[in-house]
């Protein structure tokens, strides 16, 4: 197999910034983790992947789309992800399918397979990318999931009344308030997974899949569902974890065995 790697990486972390009770702007991938940033430990994963059975045939990562955030984006990472043998390109102006399908037209003409991988998913295991990519070389479509273990709840649309909260809490510092809401219905559990990354697919079936008419979804796999074409599901792992809000930075740190920079002598900081 050769497999070429698809990492989106032009999203604005909006919701990494909302979750701050301190109101930053900084970008999720930019976060330290162990003195590298989340968005260079995700490439390394597969920059730094072995087998006997794959060859990582190139790694492309999307960035911004504007011009201007993306000239900044290739000054801040450009030559580590030059050492790394990594493609940048500009990704989508607002979707993720957007970026995603920036990328593929960066993919080598070589490769046999397309792993598409969320830049916020830098623990990744080398046992669960073994098992995705062994999976792959047998079926067309494989994506790693785990089963929810959590009860599941779909919300309604009704905000609820909340007059005893203090409306002074968010001014305080206390963090940003969200409205209270009400349960529509309870979702049945049984065989629902959570899905993950990275999902791998022959390439010319994934490239099939985005060019279909409709390609507005959050999932690639979906696309290729779309088609009517099966999606195999492999055990995922529970530390495989995306980072998508503060606290997240914090459990991928435990996960890798690293500090971030104020627990580490400045003159190792980043």
């Amino acid at each position: 197999m050769r497999v070429a790697v698809v990492i989106p990486a032009a999203g604005y972390s909006k919701r990494y910034a909302e979750a701050d009770p301190l109101g930053g702007a900084r970008s999720k991938l930019d976060e330290d983790l162990g003195g590298r940033p989340v968005l260079q430990r995700t490439v390394e994963l597969f920059a730094n992947y072995a087998s006997p059975d794959v060859t990582i045939a190139g790694i492309v990562v999307a960035g911004p789309h504007e011009e201007a955030a993306f000239a900044e984006f290739r000054l801040r990472y450009g030559d580590k992800m030059g050492l790394l043998g990594v493609a940048l390109c500009r990704g989508g102006r607002t979707h993720r399918y957007e970026t995603v399908k920036a990328a593929l037209g960066h993919v080598p003409e070589d490769a046999t397979h397309i792993a598409v991988h969320d830049a916020a998913r830098p623990c990744a295991s080398q046992a669960l990318l073994d098992r995705v990519f062994d999976a792959a070389s047998r079926h067309p479509a494989v994506v790693p999931a785990i089963e929810v273990s959590d009860t599941l709840k779909r919300l309604s649309d009704e905000v609820v009344d909340d007059p005893g909260a203090d409306p002074l809490a968010a001014i305080l510092g206390a963090g940003k308030r969200h409205p209270l809401r009400s349960v529509g219905e309870t979702v049945e559990r049984d065989r629902l997974v959570a899905v993950q990354t990275p999902q791998v697919f022959e390439a010319a079936l994934l490239r099939e899949a985005y060019a279909q008419p409709n390609i507005d979804c959050t999932d690639d796999s979906t696309l290729v569902e779309r088609l009517g074409r099966r999606v195999v599901v492999v055990e995922g792992d529970p530390l495989n974890v995306k980072i998508t809000r503060p606290a997240d930075l914090r459990i991928a740190r435990a996960v890798l065995g690293v500090g971030g920079p104020s627990e580490r002598p400045v003159h190792k900081r980043f």
